[in-house]
C-alpha cells in the first residue's frame, strides 16, 4: 500500500521542527536540503552515496563535452509558443528576470535552458505515461542567454501541476526547470522555479526539502503586471542569484 500524504507530511513537519530548533540553538541556517531528505522518497533511493570524482584534466572534459556558439541560439528559442506551426493550449506568460552574483553584480552572456510540463501537467517525454493529453504544438524546452544586464527572458505556457508517485495522491506544483550553464559546461547549476500562492506548496516535498522559509520563498516567481503584454500574456519576474547568503535554491546532486 502507498504511504499517505498523513505520514509524509508528518515527517516534513518532524524536520521543519528540527531545523528551527537548531538554528534557536545557535546552529547555522541553511539553503540547502540534505540530499537524502527522507520524504522526497526518490533522492533517498538515488542521491550521491560516494565522494565526488576529481576530475584531473578538465579542458579534456570540455573537448567531449557538447558545443554551442552564441549564433546557435536564436529568438525562437526562447519563445516556446511559437517553435510549432500551431498555437498550444493554455495560459501564455511571460518570464525574466536576472542572474546575478553574490554581489548583486550581472552574469553576462549566461547560457540559460528551462524544461516543463505543458498546460495539462504533461512532458513530452517518453518516460511520463500519465493520461494527461499531449500538446502536438508545445515541446516545452527553451534556451537564452542573457544580456549585459543578466537578463533572461522566456514566453511560454503556465505548466499543470502532474501527479508523481513519491506517495498515495502525490501532486507537484506547476513549475519550470531552469538550468544554468558557467563558462564550461561542468559548471552547471539546476534549479526550480514556481507560482505564486500555489495550494500544492505545503505537500511537495521537493519543496520543503529547503527548510529555510526565506529561501523558500526565493523559489516563488513575483507575478508583475507592468510585464503582462496586453490581449497576449501575463508576466512573472524570478532573478536568480548564484550564491552568496540570497542563492538560489540549486538541486545538489539530486
Amino acid at each position: 500500500m502507498a504511504e499517505t500524504q498523513e505520514t509524509i507530511s508528518a515527517e516534513i513537519a518532524e524536520l521543519r521542527d528540527a531545523y528551527a530548533k537548531a538554528v534557536a540553538d545557535g546552529g547555522p541556517r541553511s539553503d540547502h536540503p540534505a540530499r537524502d531528505y527522507r520524504p522526497y522518497r526518490s533522492s533517498v533511493l538515488r542521491h550521491p552515496k560516494r565522494p565526488l570524482v576529481t576530475v584531473r584534466d578538465p579542458e579534456a572534459v570540455e573537448l567531449s563535452g557538447p558545443v554551442f556558439g552564441v549564433t546557435d541560439v536564436t529568438d525562437l528559442d526562447s519563445d516556446l509558443t511559437r517553435q510549432h506551426s500551431g498555437e498550444p493550449q493554455g495560459e501564455r506568460i511571460t518570464v525574466t528576470g536576472r542572474v546575478l552574483d553574490r554581489a548583486g553584480r550581472p552574469v553576462r552572456g549566461q547560457l540559460v535552458e528551462i524544461w516543463q510540463a505543458n498546460a495539462a501537467g504533461r512532458y513530452a517525454h517518453q518516460r511520463d505515461q500519465h493520461p494527461a493529453p499531449l500538446d502536438p504544438n508545445f515541446t516545452g524546452v527553451g534556451r537564452c542567454l542573457t544580456d549585459d544586464e543578466g537578463r533572461y527572458a522566456f514566453t511560454t505556457i503556465k505548466p499543470g501541476p502532474y501527479p508523481w508517485r513519491n506517495h498515495d495522491n502525490a501532486w507537484r506544483p506547476a513549475h519550470i526547470h531552469f538550468s544554468l550553464f558557467g563558462t564550461a559546461f561542468t559548471q552547471r547549476l539546476i534549479t526550480q522555479m514556481y507560482f505564486p500562492g500555489d495550494p500544492l506548496f505545503r505537500y511537495d516535498p521537493i519543496m520543503q526539502s529547503v527548510t529555510d522559509d526565506a529561501a523558500r520563498q526565493r523559489m516563488v516567481a513575483e507575478y508583475v503586471h507592468d510585464l503582462s503584454v496586453p490581449e497576449w500574456s501575463m508576466g512573472y519576474r524570478w532573478d536568480i542569484v548564484l550564491d552568496g547568503p540570497a542563492a538560489t535554491w540549486i538541486e545538489e546532486g539530486r
